[in-house]
Protein backbone atom coordinates (compact mmCIF):
# COMPACT_ATOMS: atom_id res chain seq x y z
CA UNK A 1 0.00 0.00 0.00
CA UNK A 2 1.48 3.67 -1.09
CA UNK A 3 1.52 5.91 1.99
CA UNK A 4 1.10 9.52 0.48
CA UNK A 5 2.88 12.36 2.13
CA UNK A 6 0.44 14.81 2.69
CA UNK A 7 2.82 17.84 4.92
CA UNK A 8 4.02 18.27 0.79
CA UNK A 9 0.56 18.14 -1.08
CA UNK A 10 -0.92 21.09 -2.04
CA UNK A 11 -4.23 21.85 -1.53
CA UNK A 12 -5.49 21.59 -4.96
CA UNK A 13 -3.66 17.64 -5.31
CA UNK A 14 -5.69 16.78 -1.78
CA UNK A 15 -8.84 18.23 -3.14
CA UNK A 16 -8.84 16.09 -6.31
CA UNK A 17 -7.47 12.92 -4.49
CA UNK A 18 -10.45 13.27 -2.00
CA UNK A 19 -12.76 13.74 -4.90
CA UNK A 20 -11.45 10.70 -6.52
CA UNK A 21 -13.09 8.73 -3.36
CA UNK A 22 -16.48 9.57 -4.35
CA UNK A 23 -16.62 7.93 -7.51
CA UNK A 24 -17.81 4.32 -7.91
CA UNK A 25 -17.53 1.21 -10.30
CA UNK A 26 -19.28 2.21 -14.05
CA UNK A 27 -19.79 5.42 -13.41
CA UNK A 28 -19.30 8.22 -16.36
CA UNK A 29 -17.76 10.93 -14.82
CA UNK A 30 -17.04 14.26 -16.57
CA UNK A 31 -14.34 16.27 -15.40
CA UNK A 32 -14.54 20.15 -15.50
CA UNK A 33 -11.97 22.98 -15.54
CA UNK A 34 -9.40 23.43 -13.28
CA UNK A 35 -8.80 21.01 -10.09
CA UNK A 36 -11.46 18.62 -11.02
CA UNK A 37 -9.32 17.37 -14.35
CA UNK A 38 -6.57 16.64 -11.71
CA UNK A 39 -9.11 13.54 -10.32
CA UNK A 40 -7.98 11.63 -13.08
CA UNK A 41 -4.19 11.38 -12.08
CA UNK A 42 -5.59 9.68 -8.52
CA UNK A 43 -8.09 7.02 -9.02
CA UNK A 44 -7.85 4.91 -6.51
CA UNK A 45 -6.77 0.91 -8.14
CA UNK A 46 -9.77 -1.17 -8.24
CA UNK A 47 -11.95 1.08 -9.63
CA UNK A 48 -13.54 1.48 -13.10
CA UNK A 49 -15.31 4.40 -14.68
CA UNK A 50 -15.59 6.44 -18.01
CA UNK A 51 -14.41 9.95 -17.90
CA UNK A 52 -15.25 12.70 -20.00
CA UNK A 53 -14.49 15.89 -21.25
CA UNK A 54 -16.45 18.36 -22.99
CA UNK A 55 -14.40 18.94 -25.49
CA UNK A 56 -15.25 15.63 -26.67
CA UNK A 57 -13.89 12.20 -25.40
CA UNK A 58 -15.12 9.38 -23.37
CA UNK A 59 -12.84 7.09 -21.72
CA UNK A 60 -9.41 8.45 -20.59
CA UNK A 61 -6.98 8.37 -18.38
CA UNK A 62 -4.92 10.98 -16.61
CA UNK A 63 -1.53 12.87 -17.25
CA UNK A 64 0.97 10.91 -19.19
CA UNK A 65 4.49 10.89 -18.76
CA UNK A 66 6.20 14.40 -20.59
CA UNK A 67 8.13 12.47 -23.41
CA UNK A 68 4.45 10.31 -24.18
CA UNK A 69 2.03 13.86 -24.36
CA UNK A 70 0.25 14.54 -27.54
CA UNK A 71 -0.69 18.16 -27.52
CA UNK A 72 -3.88 17.19 -29.52
CA UNK A 73 -4.86 14.84 -27.15
CA UNK A 74 -5.82 17.02 -24.23
CA UNK A 75 -8.88 17.68 -21.55
CA UNK A 76 -10.99 20.43 -21.63
CA UNK A 77 -8.13 22.01 -19.98
CA UNK A 78 -5.99 22.01 -22.65
CA UNK A 79 -3.78 19.39 -20.22
CA UNK A 80 -2.98 15.71 -21.69
CA UNK A 81 -4.50 13.01 -21.18
CA UNK A 82 -3.97 9.19 -21.95
CA UNK A 83 -6.08 7.65 -23.84
CA UNK A 84 -6.96 3.79 -23.13
CA UNK A 85 -8.63 1.23 -25.06
CA UNK A 86 -11.99 1.67 -25.61
CA UNK A 87 -11.66 5.62 -25.73
CA UNK A 88 -13.95 7.65 -28.30
CA UNK A 89 -13.05 10.59 -29.95
CA UNK A 90 -16.17 12.84 -30.75
CA UNK A 91 -17.24 16.70 -32.36
CA UNK A 92 -18.21 19.22 -30.30
CA UNK A 93 -21.97 18.86 -30.66
CA UNK A 94 -22.15 15.08 -29.78
CA UNK A 95 -20.20 15.96 -26.56
CA UNK A 96 -22.20 18.51 -25.50
CA UNK A 97 -25.72 16.47 -26.16
CA UNK A 98 -24.34 13.58 -24.20
CA UNK A 99 -24.57 16.29 -20.95
CA UNK A 100 -27.77 17.44 -21.87
CA UNK A 101 -29.39 14.55 -22.26
CA UNK A 102 -28.21 12.11 -18.73
CA UNK A 103 -25.82 10.60 -20.06
CA UNK A 104 -23.11 11.37 -17.20
CA UNK A 105 -23.53 9.92 -14.35
CA UNK A 106 -21.45 12.73 -12.18
CA UNK A 107 -19.91 15.61 -12.98
CA UNK A 108 -17.16 17.36 -10.32
CA UNK A 109 -17.17 21.25 -11.44
CA UNK A 110 -14.85 23.99 -9.89
CA UNK A 111 -16.22 26.75 -8.22
CA UNK A 112 -15.91 30.12 -7.65
CA UNK A 113 -18.63 29.94 -4.57
CA UNK A 114 -21.20 27.65 -3.52
CA UNK A 115 -23.76 28.10 -1.17
CA UNK A 116 -25.84 26.18 1.61
CA UNK A 117 -28.69 25.93 -1.10
CA UNK A 118 -26.70 23.69 -3.84
CA UNK A 119 -26.64 26.99 -5.54
CA UNK A 120 -23.19 27.04 -7.69
CA UNK A 121 -21.31 29.84 -8.95
CA UNK A 122 -18.04 29.06 -11.25
CA UNK A 123 -17.76 31.88 -13.98
CA UNK A 124 -17.87 35.71 -13.50
CA UNK A 125 -18.19 38.63 -15.80
CA UNK A 126 -14.99 40.71 -16.65
CA UNK A 127 -14.45 42.90 -13.80
CA UNK A 128 -11.13 45.95 -12.93
CA UNK A 129 -9.54 44.63 -16.77
CA UNK A 130 -9.78 40.85 -15.91
CA UNK A 131 -10.93 38.40 -18.39
CA UNK A 132 -12.79 35.79 -16.43
CA UNK A 133 -14.36 32.53 -18.64
CA UNK A 134 -17.64 32.41 -19.20
CA UNK A 135 -20.18 29.88 -17.97
CA UNK A 136 -19.58 27.24 -20.89
CA UNK A 137 -20.76 23.90 -20.65
CA UNK A 138 -21.12 23.65 -16.91
CA UNK A 139 -24.87 24.99 -16.80
CA UNK A 140 -25.79 21.84 -18.92
CA UNK A 141 -23.33 19.54 -17.08
CA UNK A 142 -25.58 21.20 -13.47
CA UNK A 143 -29.16 20.15 -15.63
CA UNK A 144 -28.67 16.88 -17.37
CA UNK A 145 -26.09 15.14 -14.84
CA UNK A 146 -27.24 13.04 -11.95
CA UNK A 147 -24.84 14.08 -9.39
CA UNK A 148 -22.69 17.12 -9.28
CA UNK A 149 -19.60 17.69 -6.98
CA UNK A 150 -18.20 21.39 -5.99
CA UNK A 151 -14.15 21.06 -6.13
CA UNK A 152 -12.93 24.20 -4.65
CA UNK A 153 -10.81 25.83 -1.98
CA UNK A 154 -12.48 26.34 1.54
CA UNK A 155 -11.23 30.36 1.14
CA UNK A 156 -10.80 32.67 -1.53
CA UNK A 157 -6.81 34.50 -1.51
CA UNK A 158 -8.85 37.27 0.90
CA UNK A 159 -9.60 34.48 3.64
CA UNK A 160 -13.07 35.07 2.52
CA UNK A 161 -15.31 32.02 3.13
CA UNK A 162 -16.45 30.22 -0.29
CA UNK A 163 -18.92 27.64 0.83
CA UNK A 164 -21.63 30.52 1.46
CA UNK A 165 -25.70 31.12 2.91
CA UNK A 166 -25.53 32.67 -0.31
CA UNK A 167 -23.89 33.15 -3.58
CA UNK A 168 -23.17 36.35 -4.72
CA UNK A 169 -21.67 35.76 -8.19
CA UNK A 170 -23.99 35.06 -11.53
CA UNK A 171 -25.72 31.12 -10.22
CA UNK A 172 -23.99 28.82 -12.95
CA UNK A 173 -27.01 25.94 -11.57
CA UNK A 174 -29.45 26.44 -8.55
CA UNK A 175 -30.00 23.99 -6.12
CA UNK A 176 -27.65 21.40 -7.81
CA UNK A 177 -24.82 20.32 -6.63
CA UNK A 178 -24.84 17.09 -3.77
CA UNK A 179 -21.41 17.01 -1.94
CA UNK A 180 -18.60 20.25 -1.68
CA UNK A 181 -14.87 18.99 -1.72
CA UNK A 182 -12.29 21.43 -0.09
CA UNK A 183 -9.14 21.42 1.08
CA UNK A 184 -10.48 21.81 4.52
CA UNK A 185 -13.92 19.39 4.29
CA UNK A 186 -16.35 17.47 2.52
CA UNK A 187 -20.25 18.62 3.18
CA UNK A 188 -23.05 16.54 2.17
CA UNK A 189 -25.94 19.10 0.84
CA UNK A 190 -29.60 17.60 1.60
CA UNK A 191 -32.94 18.93 1.88
CA UNK A 192 -32.26 20.22 5.76
CA UNK A 193 -29.15 22.32 4.24
CA UNK A 194 -25.05 21.38 5.08
CA UNK A 195 -23.96 18.10 6.52
CA UNK A 196 -20.12 18.30 7.54
CA UNK A 197 -18.84 14.99 6.79
CA UNK A 198 -15.49 15.17 7.12
CA UNK A 199 -12.26 17.29 8.08
CA UNK A 200 -9.02 17.83 6.98
CA UNK A 201 -6.20 16.29 9.42
CA UNK A 202 -5.81 18.34 12.64
CA UNK A 203 -8.79 20.61 11.36
CA UNK A 204 -11.70 21.50 14.15
CA UNK A 205 -15.60 21.67 14.14
CA UNK A 206 -14.97 25.14 15.26
CA UNK A 207 -12.24 25.95 12.64
CA UNK A 208 -14.78 25.30 10.36
CA UNK A 209 -17.32 27.00 11.26
CA UNK A 210 -14.52 30.07 11.68
CA UNK A 211 -13.93 29.55 7.85
CA UNK A 212 -17.56 29.37 6.75
CA UNK A 213 -20.26 31.25 6.25
CA UNK A 214 -23.11 29.08 5.53
CA UNK A 215 -24.75 27.36 8.10
CA UNK A 216 -24.25 23.42 8.63
CA UNK A 217 -25.10 20.36 10.76
CA UNK A 218 -22.35 18.23 11.95
CA UNK A 219 -22.68 14.65 10.97
CA UNK A 220 -22.68 11.76 13.64
CA UNK A 221 -20.59 10.28 12.06
CA UNK A 222 -17.85 12.68 11.21
CA UNK A 223 -14.15 11.69 10.96
CA UNK A 224 -10.96 12.95 9.31
CA UNK A 225 -10.13 13.01 5.54
CA UNK A 226 -8.22 9.79 4.44
CA UNK A 227 -6.52 10.35 1.46
CA UNK A 228 -4.39 6.85 2.15
CA UNK A 229 -7.54 5.10 2.06
CA UNK A 230 -7.16 3.27 -2.14
CA UNK A 231 -3.86 4.78 -2.01
CA UNK A 232 -2.40 2.79 -4.79
CA UNK A 233 -3.65 4.88 -8.30
CA UNK A 234 -4.72 3.41 -11.62
CA UNK A 235 -2.08 6.37 -13.24
CA UNK A 236 -1.67 5.81 -17.06
CA UNK A 237 1.77 4.82 -17.73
Amino acid sequence: MTTIQIDKMSARERIARRCAQELKNGEVVNLGIGIPTLTANYLPRGVEVIFHSENGIFGFAGKPQTGAADSDITNAGCEPITLIPGSAIMDLTTSLGAMRNGYIDVTILGGLEVDQQGNLANWAVPREGKWWPGIGGAMDLCYGTKKVIAALNHMDKQGNSKIRKACNLPLTGRGCVSVIVTDKAVFDITETGLILREVWQGVTVEDIANWTDADFQVSPELCEMDLNAGAEYAVAS
